[in-house]
């Protein structure tokens, strides 16, 4: 079963993932055997594999970029700071919520704009309007600190799917369909929803540091380049090709062995793949690579236009065909018996 619809419409920005944790663990507890949420709020699965004398850590992560509360004004209206890579062009007019509480982005009316007209918003120049009338009444719902999310519907059609969130709630309901399926893995494998990531890679350190892993897989939404500004030159994935697979990214370069081995294994099962082909973005990959004593990592993403966005848009065809790679890559442990 396919949680991405459950998974996409929950709020959980970065340092608020208990709401998507939760859920996770009530439906992975009776698929694995031992479970446990750590310190810093990583949910953390273990699959007990053929051979126990090697480790396989599989991780996806749960946050998502958001908005956090900086200010109430006089007025009632709220400002607001990023948390992750937000760009305030998207914002006005979008709707968001602070606990159960639904607001609307807002920016001067483009009939009342000057100078503005020619420049994009910044954070500074935008509010969230609640409805409230002043600061007082606007403080009996709402306090600086609160984190704010996107509001998204999730809808498919046309063998795509939209909503907000696809990074990494994709990468989070795949985990959880193969743990489901029933995964044997061919290593002790643990499956961890990391927290944080998108703003500085920080739940997954801690990861490493605890279950001290051979190798690592790391399970992404990226972007894709087919969107409408941009020239095919340009393009780091194409919706429909499959997953990608990275073989270099901002602050890490995959080693060669793992590279090669996932690629071999697309190959040998017949799951269409496509390389990622900018550097633009990171992954936890990078951190497990400079944590505790270095772990090598690989990074296997299904594509996704619009990413960091309210309204995202993935082929299903790509999740699935990334679902099936990254089974066979931990019931097969090629890429644990590459690192040596």
């Amino acid at each position: 079963m396919m949680y991405l619809r459950e998974l996409s419409t929950m709020a959980g920005v970065s340092g608020d993932e208990e709401r998507v944790r939760e859920f996770i663990r009530s439906k992975i507890e009776n698929f694995v055997d031992d479970l446990f949420v750590d310190r810093m709020g990583n949910l953390i699965a273990f699959k007990k594999g053929k051979n126990s004398s090697r480790r396989l850590l599989v991780s996806a992560h749960m946050d998502e970029v958001g908005l956090i509360v900086s200010k109430i004004e006089k007025d009632g209206k709220v400002a607001f700071l990023p948390v992750g890579g937000v760009d305030p062009r998207i914002l006005p007019g979008k709707v968001v919520q602070v606990k159960d509480l639904k607001g609307v982005i807002g920016y001067r009316p483009v009939h009342l704009q000057n100078e503005e007209a020619k420049t994009p918003p910044k954070f500074e120049n935008l509010r969230i309007d609640f409805g409230f009338s002043s600061k007082e009444e606007a403080e009996k719902h709402i306090s600086v600190g609160d984190y704010v999310a996107f509001v998204s519907d999730y809808v498919e059609g046309n063998g795509r799917a939209t909503g907000k969130a696809f990074d990494d709630r994709a990468g989070c309901s795949l985990l959880m369909d193969i743990l489901e399926e029933g995964v044997e893995p061919a290593c002790d494998t643990y499956f961890a929803f990391t927290v944080q990531e998108e703003t500085g890679l920080r739940g997954s350190a801690v990861v490493v540091e605890q279950i001290k892993p051979d190798c690592a897989l790391v399970v992404e939404t990226t972007t894709a380049g087919d969107n409408p500004e941009l020239e095919k030159q340009r393009w780091a994935t194409h919706l429909g090709d499959g997953p990608a697979i990275t073989f270099y990214h901002r602050g890490y370069v995959i080693p060669g062995k793992i590279f090669q081995t996932i690629v071999d294994t697309a190959k040998t099962m017949g799951i269409p793949f496509q390389m990622k082909r900018r550097s633009a973005g990171g992954t936890d990959a990078a951190r497990y690579a400079r944590t505790a004593y270095g772990v090598p990592a690989g990074v296997v993403s299904v594509p996704a236009r619009y990413i960091h966005s309210p309204q995202s848009v993935l082929d299903l065809n790509d999740y699935r065909n990334t679902m099936k790679l990254v089974k066979v890559l931990v019931e097969e442990g090629k890429i644990v018996e590459v690192i040596r």
